[in-house]
């Protein structure tokens, strides 16, 4: 589905907790700065990371991944 037919979808949905729903159910994902910081750390560094916790390097990878996300959504 497109992001249009996804947005809308979750705009018809009443309430906040049914439109991330909506979204989640239409193959959209909600991310922070945060959400995608832990993400790139679980993907990029994996279990045999020499670290527990996303860095810096995630944080900024993530922020990097938003923008362009951000620039492909425009």
């Amino acid at each position: 589905m497109a992001m249009k037919e996804a947005l809308e979808a979750a705009m018809h949905s009443g309430s906040a907790e049914a439109a991330v729903s909506a979204l989640q159910a239409n193959g959209a994902a909600l991310a922070t700065e945060d959400t995608m910081t832990q993400a790139v750390h679980d993907v990029y560094c994996g279990i045999m990371a020499d670290h527990q916790h996303p860095n810096d390097k995630d944080r900024d990878q993530a922020a990097q991944i938003l923008a362009a996300l951000a620039k492909q959504a425009s």
